[in-house]
């Protein structure tokens, strides 16, 4: 016969290891739920690389204190080094297109019946479109893309996780500069990133949201930069977007008659 006081060392002891087994379990699954600042740097900059070609449409909008104006736009890009830009009006009526490379642009003002061609530079781009962005900057804007290959050797001065957000900090004492960088742990999406001064006053800001995956990248339909230090914003609302499609020419069909003039 079974003694009862059998059965209850047995009982306890299932529930002795029982316990043993869940507290096991918790310790050896909570390191794994952050990963490396390393991998995740080079996983996003992979996700960016992806990327060969874009294609896209929207609006856009640029405030600053010279220039207020929203459009409709679409932008072409052939990484690493050419992307066109067409502005639509009312109806769709041709305002202008333009053709950059990261030495030559070409700008045709289809009201005016004059193209402009010259060396690109951060001036040109500023004239133009009224944003204080490099060129590479501008590509990476477009296309929804934060460029992380400066710090794929670098390691964040800090690292975290809180609410299901990674936060990367890296701090350029030298420049009196910080970079931040929030990016989902579900699906990797870069969400926000800001630039401050080590004081932290806020110099650039980028917002993303409404994201799409595209070939397994996810990549936002909405995009708010900030550079407070200009005091300027450019919206960006994109309504389709394709990505490495064949992209044959970025050609601009000039008129006989056009005016030329070199900048």
């Amino acid at each position: 016969m079974i003694n009862k006081k059998n059965i209850l060392i047995f009982i306890l002891g299932v529930i002795f290891l029982i316990g043993c087994s869940s507290e096991k379990e918790i310790t050896t699954t909570t390191p794994e739920q952050i990963v490396t600042a390393s991998w995740l740097i080079k996983k996003l900059e992979g996700n960016r690389r992806k990327i060969k070609t874009f294609e896209g449409t929207g609006t856009i909008s640029v405030k600053s204190e010279g220039f207020n104006g929203k459009t409709s736009f679409q932008i072409l890009i052939k990484k690493p080094d050419s992307i066109k830009i067409s502005i639509y009006g009312p109806f769709g009526i041709d305002i202008a297109h333009g053709v950059f490379s990261n030495n030559n642009f070409l700008f045709y003002d289809v009201l005016k019946n004059r193209v402009y061609t010259g060396t690109n530079s951060k001036d040109v781009l500023k004239k133009l479109f009224k944003i204080d962005l490099s060129f590479e900057e501008l590509i990476d804007a477009f296309a929804g893309a934060v460029n992380l290959t400066a710090k794929l050797r670098t390691e964040p001065s800090d690292y975290g996780i809180l609410d299901d957000i990674y936060n990367l900090t890296y701090i350029d004492r030298l420049r009196n500069i910080k970079n931040i960088y929030r990016i989902t742990k579900s699906d990797l999406k870069i969400t926000d990133y800001l630039v401050t001064t080590l004081s932290d006053s806020e110099l650039l800001s980028a917002e993303y949201s409404n994201f799409k995956d595209y070939e397994e990248v996810p990549l936002p339909l909405s995009l708010l930069i900030r550079n407070k230090s200009e005091n300027q914003s450019v919206n960006i609302v994109y309504r389709n977007i394709n990505v490495n499609e064949e992209i044959k020419s970025l050609k601009i069909k000039l008129p006989s008659d056009v005016t030329k003039i070199e900048w």
